[in-house]
């Protein structure tokens, strides 16, 4: 073959992995609703970033008529590109190729692209549109996902992971994301799910439909498998853009400081008129994340999971921190079994990343109940324990109205490893609310005086000026600062300054044993 040839041959084939299954399943694809593979990473990536690598592969197996469809490009689009000027790594599921399903070789492309992820200290991102394991090559395919997942592992609180799922991800599939840090999914679209519903029918006798079974909806509300939920996939490209403005490119490096223009000398009055002075009144604390943060910089992670906590990142004087707060307006902010590990793994992401926790106290404490007990909310609850201990980044607690028992040490105890605790001067610190600490304490002298009533009505009082009146706990150095409302932001602003160049040496050690 001569120099003219060999390049025509070679174009001919890069055609070939540029259309994938061919134009009859890529209009199928559009049928769907969805994107191709590379129409995703057009979305996705900056202009002319994208670097592909690998896309001459192609399976070995010939057995159960593979031979005849042996494509370059083995199902998937990897590489490198950049996303507002930074680099990350992908992969790109092609669901034109033999279903999008995963054999040798398309294992391989997605395990180099994380091999290459990790050693370059840049973010993964992997776009699953996938039949699953590619059956006919048996093994292969199960080593395939083995080193996917084992590259997941590794790479886990070293570079940011992220998941889009754009079409069905079944079976052994569903674990990459699962190790990953962060899940999208798409209505309409995206189906996650170890067994599909015929499978759940022919054992169970259960009839469900793939949406309700596995869908966005499902998972970003029921089983908080997905922690960010859109309409279509342009919404879903944008907001995995938008995540990773917040996040550094490792752990090796800062998150990014962007100029918000919101002086961070600015008074938050609006709080007295959002949050009611009658503890026991509900609101709705991302209206306070709103007011005290830069404007507009919230973005709520898990929002439709374990609603009585909220978590999510924010800017606070152009700074990336982690905002860890209870909900008022779900469960009275009690904190559950699915809030815990919400909180708890949301805290660990930060820690790993360099990114400051801040944490916004309004709770009564733990939910009771025989489930949640029965459900284990012990070990449950204590992850979010665990994960403050062991957390080295700046961690700074405001104290809004109360924070009784564990809650309390798991939102605001200095004890615990937060570095700096503010508190309102409403707020309320103790073991139990009043009412109850009263009953206990004072039971003989309420039942043996004149008028019950109002003795217990004194006791109440007493107990909450001498014991859980937060300047109580300034006293003791349990809490740094009684601050006026009005001053939240700037109060928070200058205790992150005064904490961004913490830095703290761990026990040295393989690891801990998180609860679970």
């Amino acid at each position: 073959m001569g120099n003219r040839e060999a390049i025509e041959h070679m174009k001919t084939i890069r055609e070939q992995v540029r259309i994938g299954g061919g134009e009859e399943k890529i209009q199928q694809q559009h049928d769907k609703g969805k994107l191709t593979a590379r129409e995703r990473l057009d979305v996705l990536l900056d202009k002319d970033s994208f670097v592909e690598h690998q896309h001459y592969s192609r399976g070995r197996a010939t057995m159960f008529g593979l031979a005849d469809k042996r494509l370059h490009g083995d199902g998937v689009v990897s590489g490198s590109g950049l996303i507002g000027g930074r680099r990350v790594y992908f992969s790109s599921q092609d669901f034109t190729v033999l279903g999008g399903s995963l054999g040798e070789m398309h294992a391989d492309r997605i395990a180099t692209a994380q091999e290459l992820s990790l050693n370059t200290r840049t973010p993964f991102i992997q776009i699953n549109d996938s039949g699953g394991a590619r059956i006919q090559e048996g093994v292969l395919s199960l080593h395939g996902y083995a080193r996917i997942f084992r590259a997941n592992t590794l790479a886990s609180g070293v570079v940011p992971q992220i998941s889009v799922i754009l079409g069905p991800c079944a079976g052994g599939a569903v674990y990459s994301p699962g190790i990953t840090d962060f899940v999208f999914m798409v209505d309409k679209v995206s189906n996650m799910y170890i067994t599909g519903p015929d499978v759940i029918k022919a054992v169970t006798g259960e009839q469900i439909s793939h949406e309700e079974l596995g869908g966005a909806k499902a998972h970003a509300a029921n089983s908080g498998n997905a922690h960010f939920r859109y309409a279509n996939e342009q919404q879903c490209m944008a907001a995995v853009k938008h995540l990773l403005s917040y996040l550094p490119s490792s752990a090796d490096e800062q998150p990014p400081v962007v100029d918000t223009g919101d002086p961070v000398d600015r008074r938050t009055p609006e709080i007295m008129e959002i949050v009611p002075e009658e503890e026991r009144r509900s609101f709705d604390v991302r209206t306070v994340i709103g007011v005290i943060f830069d404007k507009g910089s919230f973005l709520e992670v898990h929002k439709d999971y374990a609603r009585n906590v909220v978590v999510g990142f924010a800017r606070l004087g152009g700074r990336t921190v982690g905002i860890f707060a209870n909900q008022p307006s779900v469960f009275a902010a009690a904190l559950d079994i699915n809030a815990s590990d919400k909180a708890a793994r949301f805290i660990r992401f930060c820690d790993a990343f360099n990114i400051p926790i801040i944490s916004l106290a309004d709770v009564p404490g733990f939910l009771p109940g025989v489930a949640q007990e029965h459900g284990g909310i012990i070990r449950h609850g204590a992850k979010v324990l665990y994960a403050i201990a062991e957390a080295t980044v700046p961690k700074i607690s405001l104290i809004m109205r109360k924070a009784y028992g564990g809650a309390f040490i798991a939102m605001a105890a200095k004890g615990l490893g937060y570095d700096r605790v503010l508190s309102w001067p409403m707020a309320q610190i103790a073991v139990m609310g009043a009412e109850g600490a009263a009953s206990v304490i004072f039971r003989r002298e309420i039942n043996g005086a004149e008028d019950p009533n109002a003795a217990r009505q004194q006791k109440i009082q007493e107990f909450k000026e001498e014991v859980m009146d937060p300047l109580v706990a300034a006293g003791y150095g349990y809490v740094d600062d009684v601050i006026d409302p009005e001053e939240s932001r700037i109060a928070l602003v200058k205790s992150l300054e005064m904490l961004k160049t913490k830095k703290v040496e761990s026990v040295r050690r393989k690891h801990g044993n998180i609860p679970l």
